[in-house]
């Protein structure tokens, strides 16, 4: 049982914990309109434009999520040097974000994935981005800034998304420097490649994402999903797996342990983004000094949250104790 008391106390107790989110910076474009006929031109649907909104995606919404949750974050990435670059600035700097190690990138575009819906529907998804390495230029530019930031930090999360950022050998330098800092690192993995996070103290991939890393068969239960993550934890030496089951909830396995949490949505409407808040919520909680169990416990109310809503929205404290108060009436 979570011991909300407890919670509020830590939250209320002025120390906002400072959280340092390194990935992938998108933004999610969403333009909003109905569909009621079929175009003349092609067996397609014709949307009728209402209105279009913007919201920050991948790692930069990782730090929104944390910012909801009133901690310190800064965020370090790249962006392009483009349109979008300042709409993404801006909001950052909205959101209180730190910025400071976001370097520009001229020779790559600001990630923007662009989402058509008719009502709450999703017709269409269009794609700007370049999965190319960033340079070396820019990875020793990126990781002189970070020096000070991982100093700074209570905890670092790793928001991959195989975006060319968080290269291996980018990795494999955070990786050795938030050790040498004494600080915990949790990542949230892209791709078939592991090994770059060796030495990770967390990471959290999905049940599709850990079948691959780990070349395994279908995880249909929970014995081979457990059997799954120990052979990916001994690959990585990492202390501990957190894997995101969709419909199924939550596992937490470590070496000598494997704990479950039951999925707390009632509908599910959108999963963008409930990655994010998941991974988000983890890092939050941890930093705060809670049981990394029940820093699952809490993101699974978050993920519920999340996944009810259309598009990427952050998830707050309070909406994570309204959701646990009506599960325990």
């Amino acid at each position: 049982m979570i011991d909300k008391k407890e919670i509020l106390e830590r939250v209320r107790s002025g120390k906002k914990p400072k959280i340092l989110v390194i990935g992938d910076i998108m933004a999610d474009r969403y333009v909003w309109g109905s569909a009621s006929r079929i175009s003349p031109e092609a067996p397609v649907p014709v949307v009728a434009v209402k209105n279009e909104t913007i919201t920050l995606g991948g790692a930069a919404n990782v730090a929104q999520n944390l910012s909801k949750l009133h901690a310190n974050v800064s965020l370090s990435g790249v962006t392009g040097k483009d349109a979008m670059q300042p709409v993404i600035l801006k909001q950052l700097k909205k959101e209180k974000i730190d910025t400071r190690a976001i370097i520009e990138d001229s020779t790559r575009p600001s990630t923007l994935k662009t989402r058509i819906m008719a009502g709450t529907h999703q017709l269409l998804r269009v794609d700007r981005e370049t999965n190319a390495e960033i340079n070396e230029d820019i990875q020793q530019r990126l990781l002189s800034r970070l020096q000070a930031q991982i100093q700074a930090a209570d905890i670092v999360l790793l928001s991959d998304y195989n975006k060319g950022l968080l290269t291996k050998n980018v990795t494999a330098e955070i990786i050795e420097r938030c050790k040498g800092a004494g600080k915990k690192l949790i990542v949230d993995p892209k791709g078939l490649h592991y090994e770059k996070y060796k030495g990770a103290w967390m990471i959290k991939p999905n049940k599709r994402e850990l079948a691959e890393a780990t070349v395994s068969e279908q995880i249909t239960t929970e014995e081979v999903l457990i059997a799954a993550a120990k052979r990916l934890l001994s690959k990585t030496k990492a202390q501990h797996l957190v894997v995101t089951r969709s419909e199924e909830g939550i596992s937490l396995i470590s070496k000598k342990s494997a704990h479950h949490f039951a999925v707390k949505a009632k509908e599910v409407f959108d999963v963008t983004g409930a990655g994010d808040t998941v991974f988000a919520t983890l890092g939050y909680f941890v930093a705060l000094g809670f049981e990394l169990k029940t820093a699952c416990e809490l993101a699974n109310y978050a993920a519920a949250i999340a996944v009810s809503r259309v598009g990427s929205v952050a998830v707050t404290l309070d909406e994570i104790l309204s959701l646990m108060d009506a599960h325990e009436s």
